[in-house]
């Protein structure tokens, strides 16, 4: 949470120092566009996310059951989790820099850039740098989503959009399905009669699936979105 405090001063300092704005400029100040954005972007990547999940469960025969030390207060704990990370990511990658760029250079130049970044970060956090195959792998799958979230940002000229749509899948894959970081969370894998897919079916179930088809699906639904409330106040 420091962090993020920490972020938010820098971003104000940028953008005073740059345009004389304030965070007002981000677009986080809740309004009732915004917020059904953020909630909407949620609903959208959790359901993408969970028929992903269930599909490979349902061809790699996992089962899966509820974590019998679940609580209230740990599921809150792992909401939490998800939202202050995310939140984070944001600030960097779709907040103050992000729209000085794109005030600077452009809309397209910005949203690249900001993709390419998100993408190369990933290497640092997913501890792959050196692995070249490694290496690509991550950045296609994490620019191309930057990509989206950073179109997001710059057509709805709000954050709001792309918290919603990167927390959707997060808390889901990170702790509703306990693939993230910290381990077991809400449901815990079953894997006793469990098999392998195949190369070609692992392909698209797990890189393809996640990695161009939920952007590609992503991106239709932020212009649908944007398209019905554009006659809306923000």
């Amino acid at each position: 949470m420091l962090g993020i405090l920490v972020q938010l001063i820098i971003s104000w300092v940028l953008l005073r120092v740059f345009y004389r704005e304030n965070l007002g400029a981000l677009g986080i100040t809740p309004t009732k566009s915004r917020i059904s954005q953020l909630a909407l972007g949620f609903i959208f990547t959790a359901l993408l996310c969970t028929v992903i999940q269930l599909v490979d469960s349902a061809l790699t025969n996992t089962d899966w059951k509820l974590n019998e030390n679940l609580s209230v207060l740990g599921t809150l704990n792992f909401l939490w989790w998800n939202v202050t990370s995310v939140v984070f990511e944001e600030l960097i990658f779709r907040g103050a820099l992000l729209y000085i760029v794109i005030r600077k250079w452009g809309a397209r130049t910005g949203i690249i850039l900001s993709a390419i970044v998100f993408g190369i970060y990933h290497w640092f956090s997913f501890g792959v740098v050196g692995n070249i195959v490694l290496m690509l792998v991550v950045f296609l799958m994490t620019s191309i989503s930057g990509l989206v979230w950073a179109y997001a940002f710059e057509k709805s000229k709000s954050m709001m959009l792309p918290i919603g749509l990167h927390l959707g899948w997060n808390f889901v894959f990170n702790s509703v399905f306990s693939k993230g970081p910290l381990g077991d969370q809400i449901l815990i894998p079953q894997v006793d009669k469990a098999h392998y897919l195949t190369d070609t079916l692992s392909f698209f179930i797990q890189f393809l699936l996640p990695n161009l088809v939920v952007p590609a699906l992503t991106f239709l639904f932020v212009k649908f979105i944007l398209k019905k409330n554009a006659k809306k106040p923000l």
